[in-house]
């Protein structure tokens, strides 16, 4: 195991960490953390977000005397609204006007900030911000706001059940007395906080609900908000990373010196992952990083091209795999079966690709080390940080800024961009602080992909054309093998990330087999947005329009018969059908296909519609979605983030994915890993089916059922198969 590797959780974390994408929410975490109170409010500022006793309500609310309120967010914001929607939820129990909420990221602090969906750990990611917070922002909005006006209650006298509280000013109406929040926050923290409060009913609601505006909007907007590349300390230096060119090589030895002649270098490094080059600008640190004459060892490291490795799994998939699903009597459905339809179907690696790419900016100091990050997984880069530098986790000192995108990228359990910058910056016995840069080029052909996978399916059917037997067969790369998670995201043999969206397969089909084959590769591999469902949605849901086209059934139909028992997926599959116009006609040239599937515990239904030219190019004119994600806390939000999944979706459709060239990745940067242009993007509707269930995901949910329903639309047009994406930019006749 390489020293970046190391960390490892305590098994009853490692237990819960990530069960967001295993679609499973833990237990909610209530426990605030109060400011003592007395001769003890002096020790009540723990590292300065914290502010004193006077303006503090609990760990996640903080009232000035301005009236402002600041909600600290737990999670990072990262385009999907998060901010926003944490706030919303404190301001609607708290009755504040929105007016007043501002928002800022939390400290890196598990202790007062974990995700309850992975135990002890302070992290986003998994769909699970919004669902991990509801009850426990709801909780201290309620208890701030029950803080509040016991303290206007005792200023004037009067019982606190004749007091009311709206848009953030505290009344009582018979002594017609009023305060603003600002007024009362220093009384109110003397407050003994309540031991239980009582939640509003959802018909209650004046914030949740209502498209309140996003709070990101306005900084991004006229540039105050602050990214990892706007970050500029003193002294600042910057630098870069020469990896290797095969996954696995190392340096072998290298030359700095006509590195160094470049004006602006100031040190060369040798750390871990390569040589870094540090500068006094970007430029000087780029131009330096050309001039580097490196020599690699590239004994162990990963040298086949993409088709080879295909290949094998074509082979694998032949044979049986690890059992993941086995429900009935798959042999004996088959060999009583009237017909057997079968079918295969590849996946590339993909990167993420975010508008950002990796950066962070380190500084040692005295007592420890200072980092500036779009910081995806607090708690675990601060231990990854601590053992590099020999100190412990609470000297990491985590300043959690916006990011451009990450759709996973800035969530390892390695913490590749932050193990750099810390090693680089301990390289140069900490003279200065270090702002390490990804290019586009390092972003691309950094590794950490969404891994290629292939698929190999059939189906047994009765007489009837009904569906009474179903073998999948998923052969690719593991995401936690050889991570500190695989002692308990690994079962069996089967890592859940694999095979989700197949081994849970809604439709009733009396006998079912779901099996793996985890591959060995060297190229890296992580979560992507959506994570499994991004392969199985497309296989089991292109598949069932296989079965529909070979008995001659209608795809919604067939799909509503083996639904009865997932009334959610109907009601999502039900909703975008009529919204649609599944089934009434459309001009010339077109055609809809449909696909629906749950991820994060979202349910999400699309019907897209394409247009086919005379020269067999085509496009998706338009996309209809129906989402249940439970209450839906700001339905502009979630329209957003199901709009920007739909593209982010589209992009492995219309373009090609990552590949090997003897181990080498082919692509570097947007010229030929393309990503969707604007003038690509489909018109969108999103319809959110009411509901009073919990809020669940919707940052990825909306992704999977993108690409099965566009290759599905295709296949209705021309009868013919589409089995691998991305899908062909023109279709000729068969």
């Amino acid at each position: 195991m390489t020293e970046q590797s190391k960390f490892t959780l305590p098994e009853a974390d490692r237990r819960r960490f990530l069960q967001g994408s295993a679609a499973a929410i833990a237990g909610l975490v209530i426990g605030f953390h109060w400011a003592p109170r007395g001769k003890a409010a002096a020790a009540a500022v723990t590292d300065g977000s914290i502010k004193p006793l006077g303006e503090t309500m609990n760990a996640f609310i903080r009232i000035s005397p301005d009236n402002t309120v600041t909600v600290l967010s737990k999670h990072l914001e990262m385009g999907q609204g998060t901010y926003t929607g944490l706030a919303t939820i404190v301001a609607e129990e708290l009755d504040a006007d929105w007016s007043q909420i501002r928002t800022e990221g939390a400290p890196a602090n598990a202790a007062l900030y974990a995700n309850s969906a992975f135990g002890t750990i302070q992290g986003t990611g998994g769909s699970t911000a919004i669902a991990n917070s509801f009850e426990q922002l709801r909780r201290a909005g309620a208890t701030a706001r029950a803080m509040l006006v016991a303290a206007a209650a005792a200023e004037w006298k009067v019982p606190p059940g004749e007091i009311t509280v709206s848009k953030g000013v505290v009344s009582h109406a018979a002594s017609n007395r009023q305060a603003t929040f600002g007024e009362l926050a220093q009384a109110a923290a003397r407050q003994m906080p309540p031991t239980d409060v009582t939640l509003k009913d959802p018909s209650e609601f004046t914030l949740i609900g209502k498209n309140v505006p996003r709070l990101d909007a306005r900084p991004k907007s006229n540039g105050t908000a602050q990214f990892t590349l706007d970050v500029k300390q003193p002294g600042q230096l910057t630098a870069v990373l020469q990896r290797p060119p095969l996954f696995g090589a190392k340096v072998k030895r290298f030359d700095a010196t006509k590195a160094r002649a470049v004006p602006g270098v100031t040190h060369v490094v040798q750390i871990d992952n390569g040589v870094a080059v540090v500068a006094k600008n970007f430029w000087a640190a780029s131009k330096g990083r050309e001039a580097l004459e490196i020599e690699w060892d590239d004994s162990a490291a990963e040298k086949r091209s993409t088709d080879e490795i295909l290949a094998e799994y074509r082979t694998l998939a032949k044979t049986p795999g690890k059992p993941a699903r086995k429900q009935g009597d798959v042999d004996a459905a088959f060999a009583k079966a009237a017909k057997v339809v079968e079918a295969t179907y590849d996946f590339p690696y993909l990167a993420h690709a975010p508008m950002e790419p990796l950066d962070c900016v380190v500084r040692l100091t005295a007592d420890g080390v200072e980092i500036w990050a779009g910081d995806q997984f607090q708690t675990v880069d601060q231990a990854n940080a601590a053992r590099i530098l020999g100190i412990k986790p609470e000297q990491v000192k985590i300043n959690t800024l916006f990011a451009g995108g990450s759709f996973g990228r800035r969530a390892t359990v390695q913490s590749d961009y932050i193990v750099e910058g810390v090693q680089i910056a301990k390289a140069i016995n900490g003279e200065a602080p270090v702002k390490l840069v990804w290019t586009r080029e390092d972003d691309i052909r950094g590794g950490r992909y969404r891994p290629m996978y292939h698929h190999s399916l059939a189906a047994a059917l009765d007489a009837n054309g009904m569906i009474i037997g179903w073998r999948h067969r998923i052969v690719g790369q593991s995401i936690m093998a050889g991570t500190p998670l695989e002692p308990v995201m690994v079962k069996d043999g089967i890592d859940h990330t694999s095979v989700e969206g197949a081994a849970n397969l809604p439709y009733d089909i009396p006998n079912m087999s779901v099996e793996l084959h985890s591959t060995q590769a060297g190229v890296p591999v992580l979560w992507w947005r959506a994570v499994g469902s991004t392969h199985t949605a497309f296989a089991t849901e292109v598949f069932l329009d296989e079965i529909a086209q070979a008995t001659g059934q209608d795809p919604l139909t067939l799909r509503r018969r083996m639904l009865n028992r997932h009334p959610r997926h109907l009601g999502a599959l039900d909703l975008a059908a009529e919204k649609a116009g599944w089934g009434k006609p459309l001009p010339a040239g077109r055609s809809r296909g449909i696909a629906v599937h749950e991820s994060f515990n979202t349910y999400v239904a699309e019907v897209a519609e394409v247009s086919l030219q005379p020269d067999g190019s085509w496009r998706v004119e338009k996309v209809v979605a129906a989402v249940d994600c439970g209450i839906a806390i700001n339905p502009n939000i979630i329209t957003a983030q199901v709009e920007g999944g739909i593209g982010y979706g589209l992009t492995p459709v219309l373009y090609n994915g990552i590949t090997l060239n003897k181990g080498a990745v082919e692509q570097s940067n947007f010229h030929d890993y393309e990503v969707l242009r604007i003038d690509r993007m489909p018109e969108v509707e999103v319809h959110i089916v009411p509901s009073n269930a919990a809020p669940t995901g919707i940052g990825e949910p909306g992704v999977p059922p993108l690409a099965p329903a566009v290759a599905n639309a295709l296949m209705a047009a021309t009868r013919q198969k589409f089995r691998s994406l991305p899908l062909p930019s023109k279709i000729t006749s068969a």
